[in-house]
Formats: structure tokens, C-alpha cells, sequence
């Protein structure tokens, strides 16, 4: 069975008629009655009753007409899903991301990305930096939003943005009302902080800005998630240096503040695979980067 005989069929049984169904589709008469009996006869079923007055269709021919509409109408749709596939505008987009992306827009461009195209389906996946490295060599995500490393040659990476490192306080701190704090006066507190094996980048970026301020910190406690930090921090438990889009989670029992010397920063990468060209993952991309521009 073909399209172009469901077509032949659909013209012939909405119009009723050998003659107008010929002239719609464009072919003479004598091909289209060739082709409809042809078809019948590979169905083994007669579809039409013909007479020298009118065409009329038999039962498996009411039956057949319904389905053939359907079949035809997504036969359409996959073109149309193909030619928007082929200029980036459907498909499927999977992304990973570090946790901390869900506080510099990430979200918000996801759901500005899908407005924009809805034939596009993006999937988000969280992962560390290694993890979403690891994922782009196996084709397993098409797009990642990670922190510093070292990547290989099959991967690219591009900075998106940069940020400063907060002070995150627990609110009721003796340093919670100032408005900026002299890392060295946090010397003799409590840390929390990624496990070096969770985050080799952050961990030694929060080490080594603490060096600079004279003093190694003492690390307490060690959590995976930023949030999870954060909330050790409100229970209390410890302080922490977090990047600034985590300021975006404060709440009651916490505070963030500036720095008042403040050597590196928290830089965010976009991973994509060496030689990368779907249209989708650079649009996506476009988007990540005015949100994060504008926040």
C-alpha cells in the first residue's frame, strides 16, 4: 500500500466521481480507474459500486475512507515535522546541567525556549561536570551548562558567564548586618563545602581564595548540592562561600553577602560536542546566555 493510493482513494470517494476526483489530482481518468481497481485488488475487498450514472462507496469503502484520512493526515505531519527538524525548530533537546544552574535562569529560558518553539521537546538532566562530559562523548545529552575542568578534544566548551563568590551567613551571624565581609575574619569558622571529588573546580577556587585572604579554612561539613549547603548554613552548622545566582534562594534564615576582596569568580561554560551544528542546541544556547546576561 502507498500514499499515493490512499489519495487516489480519499479524491475518488469524497468527490464520488471518476471525472472531478481526475481533475483534482491532476491525472486523467483512465490512470486513476486503473490505479483504484489495482488498489482493490491488492486489498482483496471492493471499495467502490460503480454504475454509468454514480460511484457510491461499499461498506469496507466507509470504512477505509476514515482510516486512510488519518493515515494520510500523519503521513503530513511527519513532513512538516522533518522540513521544521531540518531548520532547527522541532525535535528533541536533552541538556545537562550543575545544580546551581536552576538559580541563573535556567529554568525561565527553558520555558521561554518551548513557548517559542513547542515542537521541541527539552529534557533536562542533572549532572556534574564529569558526569555531563562523559554523557556528550556517549550521545546521551546533546548540551551541557557546567563549571571549569578539563575537557577533550571531542568536546567544546564556550564561557556563558561569570559571577562573583557570597559570604553565606546563618541570619542570626554576629557578621549577618554588614555589608561586606573581610574573608579574614572568618578564619576561625566553620566551613561547608563540596567534596573535592564532587567538584574538583569549586572546591579549590573556595580553597585557594581563602589562601589569599591568609588562612586555610576549616572545613566542617560536606554537602553535594548547592541547596543542600545553603540549608546547612540556616540550620546554622557552618557558613560557606557560594556563587552569587544562589543569593536567588534567600530566605529567613540565612544571608549573602559581598566579599570585600574577591579574586576569582564562579564561571559557567556551555559543553557542546566538537563541531556541533543542530540548529536547536545553538538556539537554545542564544537564550540561556540573554537571560543570563540579564540577571
Amino acid at each position: 500500500m502507498e500514499l499515493k493510493q490512499l489519495r487516489y482513494f480519499v479524491a475518488v470517494a469524497e468527490e464520488l466521481h471518476f471525472g472531478r476526483a481526475a481533475r483534482r489530482l491532476f491525472i486523467s481518468q483512465p490512470a486513476l480507474s486503473f490505479d483504484i481497481r489495482k488498489f482493490e485488488e491488492q486489498l482483496g475487498v471492493q471499495l467502490l459500486e460503480r454504475t454509468n450514472k454514480a460511484v457510491a462507496l461499499t461498506n469496507a469503502g466507509y470504512v477505509l475512507l476514515e482510516e486512510a484520512r488519518r493515515l494520510l493526515e500523519q503521513a503530513d505531519e511527519v513532513r512538516r515535522i522533518a522540513a521544521r527538524s531540518a531548520h532547527g525548530l522541532a525535535g528533541r533537546l536533552r541538556i545537562g546541567f550543575v545544580n546551581s544552574m536552576l538559580y541563573r535562569g535556567l529554568p525561565e529560558a527553558v520555558r521561554r525556549f518551548e513557548a517559542d518553539h513547542p515542537a521541541v521537546e527539552v529534557v533536562l538532566r542533572e549532572m556534574n561536570t564529569i558526569e555531563q562530559v562523559h554523557a556528550l562523548q556517549r550521545l546521551q545529552i546533546d548540551l551541557g551548562f557546567a563549571h571549569w575542568g578539563r575537557f577533550p578534544a571531542e568536546v567544546q566548551s564556550k564561557p556563558l558567564f561569570s559571577e562573583p563568590f557570597l559570604c553565606c551567613l546563618p541570619a542570626g551571624h554576629r557578621f549577618a548586618r554588614r555589608k561586606r565581609i573581610e574573608l579574614a575574619t572568618l578564619a576561625r569558622e566553620p566551613f561547608i563545602l563540596f567534596p573535592r571529588s564532587v567538584s574538583p573546580h569549586y572546591h579549590d577556587q573556595i580553597i585557594a581564595t581563602c589562601v589569599e585572604a591568609g588562612f586555610s579554612p576549616q572545613i566542617r561539613h560536606e554537602a553535594r548540592l548547592w541547596q543542600t549547603v545553603v540549608t546547612m548554613v540556616e540550620f546554622g552548622m557552618g557558613i560557606a562561600l557560594v556563587p552569587a545566582a544562589l543569593g536567588n534562594m534567600a530566605g529567613e534564615r540565612a544571608v549573602f553577602r559581598p566579599l570585600a576582596s574577591n579574586p576569582y569568580e564562579s564561571q559557567v561554560l556551555r559543553l557542546l560536542r566538537t563541531g556541533e551544528t543542530n540548529a536547536i542546541v545553538q538556539g537554545f544556547s542564544e537564550y540561556l546566555a540573554v537571560q543570563g546576561s540579564g540577571g
